[in-house]
Order: structure tokens, then sequence, then C-alpha cells
């Protein structure tokens, strides 16, 4: 029982912030990579055995079809993605103009879609969204994460750090509780990672498919017995942009394998 009440103390601790602004000090700071076994580390390592790797071929191909009604292709405008979108996963969730608030790299591949292609923005977690956004974070693959220091973000990653601290859910549990306070334990026979978004969209062994962080985000508030926030909700970018701050100087891995 004392125990138990010392876990709860330090949950608390992560919960109210004093663990650290940004979570893990960067001296601490692990990819999920770390917590991994040997054998998926391997997976995700080799391009020929990385499942991943398939969305990004298919992203590869989509970059390259005319879209909508511009009938023009994103190459048609950024052309060769190897060079032009290279580091531009490292930096989002950025500030968008058109919006006045942070946009995620899934929100700007479908506002691009709508205003530069005129074609109808693709649903959530499609195999095309994914493939695209895949593609596209690869090309960032081994370059450390640099959020922008911009000012008008500001107010977003603090409210993304107070859902990031906030207990919710019927166990009520924070997402701190797991990922700063106890990182390294077992929950369920696995390894609790950090929550640093290094390798999205990132092929998981549970899904047998790639997926999005906002996918993994709401299975997480569904395992606490949360109400998920809808794909795309304003919470899950300020979220993503608090999470963005705490991998500050990690690498992007896209795709990622994860268990």
């Amino acid at each position: 029982m004392r125990a138990l009440w010392r876990l709860a103390a330090v949950g608390v601790a992560a919960a109210c912030g004093i663990v650290s602004a940004f979570g893990i000090e960067d001296g601490e700071k692990r990819s999920g990579f770390d917590f991994m076994t040997p054998e998926t580390q391997a997976l995700q390592a080799d391009d020929m055995s990385n499942p991943g790797m398939l969305w990004v071929l298919q992203g590869e191909q989509l970059w390259q079809q005319q879209e909508g009604r511009a009938d023009v292709a994103c190459s048609g405008c950024h052309g060769d993605a190897s060079r032009t979108m290279r580091g531009v996963a490292t930096r989002y969730p950025a500030f968008d103009e058109a919006t006045g608030r942070p946009i995620d790299l899934v929100g700007r591949i479908n506002a691009c879609r709508a205003r530069r292609q005129q074609a109808e923005p693709l649903a959530p977690e499609s195999d095309t969204l994914l493939a695209l956004t895949t593609y596209v974070a690869h090309q960032s693959r081994g370059m450390p994460i640099t959020p922008v220091a911009d000012a008008r973000l500001a107010p977003f990653r603090d409210n993304g750090r107070r859902l990031f601290q906030s207990r919710i859910g019927q166990l009520d549990l924070s997402c701190a509780f797991c990922h700063d306070a106890n990182w390294g334990k077992r929950l369920g026979g696995s390894a609790i990672p950090q929550a640093h978004p290094t390798g999205y969209p990132l092929y998981r062994l549970e899904w047998q498919m790639v997926g999005s962080l906002q996918r993994r985000l709401r299975n997480c508030m569904i395992g606490v017995r949360a109400e998920p926030f809808a794909f795309g909700a304003p919470e899950f970018i300020d979220l993503e942009l608090y999470l963005t701050e705490r991998a500050r100087g990690l690498l992007i891995e896209t795709p990622a394998v994860r268990p």
C-alpha cells in the first residue's frame, strides 16, 4: 500500500508539471525505438523488411498523380520531394496563417490539396492520406526534430502541455503519469516509452498497418476510458505541438515500427 501511494505521488508530481516544463530532460530522452525488442528494431532498420515502406512507395506514386479540378500533382508545385520536402516534417505542427492556429502535416497536405489541387480533402486514416503523409515525413528521416520558434504558437503549446498533464477518464490518469513519471517500466507486459512522436505515421504490429499519431492518441484515451477527441480536433494539434517540443533534438524515424 505504501508503494502504491508513492507511485500516486509521483504521478501527481508529473501531472502538475513538476517533472520538467517540457517533460524528459535532454540527457534522458529516448526514442520509442530504444524500448523495443531487438527483433522489432531490426524490422524497422531494414527498409526491405520494414512494412511501413509499402506506404512510402504508395506515397511516391501519389506524389506524381494529378488530382482535382486543377489537374495538378504534388510534384507539379513542389518538384522532387527528396529535395523540397527534406526537413519539412521536423518543424510541424506550424502556424497556419489561413486559420490563425497550428496545423499539422496531415492538415497541411489536405489544405494544399483543397487550395492548390481543388480536390476533396482526404479522409482521416485513409490509405491515401497516410501514404502521402508517410512519404513526405520519410524525406526527413534521420534529421532532428526542430520545432519552429514562433511566438504565435506559445498559447497552443501551453494548452497541449495542459492536456498532457491533465487526468482524464474513468481511470483518472494523465499522459504524464505514464510517459514522464513511469517510463521504462512495464504495463501489460509492454515497456512504457516516453511518448516522443519520432516516427509517425508508423507501422504498428498490433494494427498490421500504418497509422497516424492521432490514432495512437485516441487509443490511449480509450485505454484510460475517456471519450477521445475527433480526428483533426484542435486539441490533438495542440497536444502534438507540445509533444514535438518534448521530442526536440530526437531524430525523425518515419516510418517507424512499433509493437
